[in-house]
């Protein structure tokens, strides 16, 4: 399955570091607006790696953030050194 792009770079690191769980709302937040389909399908491959894990969720329809970035291939320390050059440069 291809991951969409994330919406930005400080939304990505917002949700990480406030959410130790994601569901619907936040999973839009973070790649924008997806059919229920699509959206159905991420967290199927991030329950799918929690089954592996041995991990539960505190919720039922939610997935655990750092499986799930993990998973979908969203690397948290080069959105952290690309958001410092970017402040770095001003931009």
């Amino acid at each position: 399955m291809n991951i969409p792009p994330v919406t930005s770079i400080e939304n990505a690191l917002r949700l990480y570091y406030s959410h130790s769980e994601l569901g619907n709302k936040e999973i839009v937040q973070l790649f924008g607006k997806l059919s229920t389909a699509t959206i159905a399908r991420l967290k199927k491959m991030a329950k799918d790696e929690m089954l592996r894990r041995d991990m539960l969720s505190y919720g039922i329809y939610k997935v655990n953030t750092v499986v799930a970035y993990t998973v979908w291939g969203i690397d948290v320390f080069d959105l952290e050194r690309r958001r410092k050059k970017l402040k770095e440069l001003a931009l």
